[in-house]
């Protein structure tokens, strides 16, 4: 087979499952490569691990998590299992499969910026991650935009208060935000002013770090765990998901 010829194979089985890829290389190149031999080629194949750079600085990073099915035998409960990808924002994304130390070795053996930008969204897991990274004053950690916007459009109410907090949020003006809101005691608000004051320290000058040219979002690591969920629910046993997860691959290259 031609470098070309596996090299496409790769790129394809990474979105399809193997019987797709058969079938699309067959009408794109006119030659049959069988799913089984499509198997074995991404099985075989030598995903480069993401290094450790001491020329490079990591000055964002962002961490996201998703879950996975394991297969069950037949009228068995389904499991699900956790997973976490982190995103170098000038290196790469790799994962782990329920291997936080290893995902913590990897990034604490970068070299980080002072200050680090840390990226994520509001779930604990994420922070409790970030906090084990560096030490607390060498982080500038930074609440999602696109996460913290999601959650004021779930209150609810008229879009004439819903862009006036959405602006004082993207000043980084929490207070005044919360002030929007007296006067209005309903489940889905109270829960929103608790979601901004435990994060109060998270929601930045969203506007002025973006005309700096810093991120404001966590969309890289993201885009990594949907592509990492897509592949596995398309042809990955879970026999394989600790081979293919961990230790860290380096997951920016569709190979």
């Amino acid at each position: 087979m031609s470098p070309m010829l596996e090299k496409n194979c790769l790129l394809l089985s990474g979105d399809e499952s193997y019987e797709k890829s058969a079938q699309k290389i067959k009408s794109l190149t006119g030659i049959a490569v069988s799913h089984s031999t499509q198997q074995r080629l991404v099985h075989r194949y030598a995903f480069e691990e993401l290094p450790s750079n001491p020329e490079v600085e990591v000055e964002e990073m962002s961490i996201d998590g998703g879950k996975v099915r394991l297969r069950t035998a037949k009228g068995k409960a389904l499991i699900w299992r956790d997973y976490k990808a982190v995103s170098f924002h000038q290196l790469g994304v790799a994962a782990f499969f329920q291997n936080n130390s290893a995902l913590l070795d990897l990034v604490n053996s970068q070299v980080l910026a002072e200050p680090l930008i840390c990226l994520g969204d509001g779930h604990d897991g994420i922070w409790n991650l970030f906090g084990q990274i560096g030490e607390k004053q060498e982080r500038i950690e930074i609440l999602d935009w696109y996460h913290l916007i999601e959650n004021l459009y779930k209150v609810g109410g008229s879009f004439q208060r819903i862009d006036e907090v959405k602006c004082f949020l993207w000043k980084g003006e929490v207070d005044a935000a919360i002030s929007c809101f007296e006067g209005w005691s309903e489940p889905q608000v109270e829960n929103f002013i608790i979601y901004l004051n435990k994060h109060k320290h998270r929601i930045v000058n969203y506007g002025y770090l973006q005309a700096e040219g810093i991120s404001i979002g966590s969309g890289s690591v993201e885009s990594k765990i949907k592509q990492i969920a897509h592949r596995l629910k398309t042809h990955i046993p879970h026999p394989q998901l600790s081979h293919k997860l961990s230790p860290a691959r380096d997951l920016s290259k569709n190979t």
